[in-house]
């Protein structure tokens, strides 16, 4: 649908002629919205001349006498971010410069700014989202968008929605398990204020709200100093300063670690924390040294003399810490990508020292150690073998998925596909998994909110919001697959999985593989799945 508006504007005794159309880049969905499920559209804007203070409005959506406030309704301008072009076929890893990896421009940022300027003859996308109430009466409900100037309206988009008779829960209650990367350091640097300081937390909060309203399970700590050696433009410090008295004892700080599982506790990403690393990527270890009263660090392999003398102590230490907190059973020792003779050298110091600690794992599948790791999550490329992740189940094990700059698809870089991040959420469902791990939500890079290229991976690799709690077309996408994940859970639970009623989801579901994505792109099977669940 699309309507036309022409304005007469005097200059100078001359008539100007403006016209300023809008139409919809992407509908709202023709399936059934269900209550409580957020649904969202592309609209796209453009004029014949400058058009200066454009502003957006939504009228009341209404299905005879009941009505879904317009204050459900979301509008905002997106803004256009830098990021570069994905070349080899499966890898976006390693050295990125800007003479063989062209721009790409991407309408990526959802904009708060109450105002947009219209260049004569470019296009101005809108995001508008619908949050439907959870006590919606079901129904096609009828609304508007309308496009203005300080004035007068200039243009009216009409649109309808339907919505079911079926309630999707909150993202924060859905049992998928969601562990994306957060950097409370890039925060600081990215608004200049000091580490941990008041002002830091407030600036954190609307990004990390952001981040527990799409149903993050798990809190990113640091017990060491550059467990990834540094490789974001923001290194992570350690959260526990380790002290060794001049007698040669040890202390332990843990007043930043408390401060930080607190805060995003206070905001609903209270099921677990994952403490990187006791195998970082350089075998290089922090402490403070209380005889040259100086900063100090020790070399140490696992399984050495020396490594079990760093970390034997702290580990017992730590856990009594985690114990008079109440964040024991829900604390986890992390690793990443380690070595199966690493990660069996730590497993043996840790049962140990306490044996009750939980262990987690991004890597690859390591069968000889597999069922010693509490949260295993691995690669994209690889799977699981047949019957371990409901075995794992069983155990009370979790089973996840990972994808990196390892895959040019699927992935939520800046040039991908944003119905990729959809998708992706769709993969744990198809393999029978139980979640999905993004090593970066935050890992800003030097100017976030226009340039999302980096010079080591593929832009937006590093995050997936911006500043100020700002999200991202990448990122609401990845909630649509979230609360298609829900919904397809709910009615395979309902239905029961090899029945008649079943047959079209679990069909769609299968569709939900690289070989699809290659020949098809995400669409094909994204559009199966809501048919089959409508």
């Amino acid at each position: 649908m699309k309507r036309t508006i022409v304005l007469a504007a005097m200059l100078a005794s001359l008539t100007c002629q403006a016209r300023v159309d809008a139409e919809w880049k992407s509908p709202l969905p023709a399936h059934k919205a269900w209550k409580g499920e957020k649904v969202s559209a592309i609209v796209s804007v453009s004029a014949s001349e400058p058009q200066e203070g454009l502003r957006l409005e939504s009228g009341d959506l209404v299905c005879g006498k009941s009505v879904i406030d317009a204050s459900c309704v979301s509008l905002n301008f997106l803004s256009e971010i830098v990021g570069d072009e994905l070349l080899e076929q499966y890898n976006q890893c390693g050295g990125r410069d800007t003479v063989n990896y062209r721009p790409v421009y991407a309408a990526d940022l959802i904009d708060d700014r109450k105002e947009a300027r219209l260049e004569a003859g470019k296009t101005q996308p809108v995001w508008m989202s619908v949050s439907i109430p959870s006590d919606a009466v079901p129904g096609r409900y009828r609304g508007t968008v309308s496009i203005r100037d300080s004035r007068k309206v200039l243009t009216t988009l009409k649109y309808s929605l339907r919505v079911c008779d079926r309630t999707l829960p909150p993202l924060s209650e859905s049992p998928f398990h969601l562990d994306l990367w957060q950097n409370p350091y890039a925060v600081a640097r990215f608004h200049d204020v000091p580490l941990w300081s008041r002002e830091h937390f407030e600036y954190m909060r609307p990004v990390m709200k952001l981040l527990a309203d799409a149903g993050q399970k798990v809190i990113t700590a640091t017990i060491m100093d550059r467990p990834w050696n540094g490789q974001t433009e923001d290194p992570f410090g350690p959260m526990v300063t380790k002290i060794k008295r001049a007698d040669g004892s040890w202390l332990y700080d843990y007043t930043v670690f408390d401060k930080w599982v607190e805060f995003m506790m206070s905001l609903g990403i209270d099921g677990q924390i994952n403490c990187y690393t006791l195998i970082p990527w350089a075998l290089t270890f922090d402490y403070f040294d209380q005889a040259s009263d100086s900063k100090a660090s020790v070399y140490a392999e696992p399984g050495s003399g020396e490594y079990e003398a760093y970390w034997g102590g702290f580990i017992r230490d730590f856990a009594a810490h985690l114990r008079q907190k109440g964040w024991f059973d829900k604390t986890y020792i992390a690793m990443d990508e380690r070595p199966q003779k690493a990660m069996q050298a730590v497993l043996d110091l840790i049962d140990r020292v306490e044996p009750e600690f939980k262990v987690a794992l991004a890597g690859s599948y390591h069968e000889q150690i597999a069922d010693r790791i509490d949260d295993l999550c691995i690669a994209f490329g690889e799977e699981y073998p047949a019957g371990v992740v409901e075995a794992r189940r069983k155990a009370g094990l979790i089973s996840t998925y990972y994808t990196c700059c390892s895959e040019k698809y699927p992935n939520t870089f800046i040039a991908s596909n944003p119905a990729e991040a959809s998708w992706l959420p769709l993969v744990a469902l198809s393999r029978d998994v139980d979640g999905y791990l993004r090593w970066a939500y935050n890992s800003w890079t030097e100017n976030p909110m226009k340039d999302a290229r980096f010079r080591t991976w593929a832009a937006g690799d590093c995050y997936m919001v911006y500043p100020g709690g700002l999200s991202s077309v990448r990122f609401e996408r990845l909630k649509e697959g979230l609360q298609d994940y829900s919904k397809a859970s709910i009615l395979l639970d309902e239905w029961g999985r090899g029945t008649r009623k079943s047959a079209a989801l679990e069909a769609a579901l299968k569709l939900f593989t690289r070989e699809e994505l290659s020949a098809n792109g995400p669409e094909r099977a994204l559009e199966a799945l809501r048919k089959a669940m409508d």
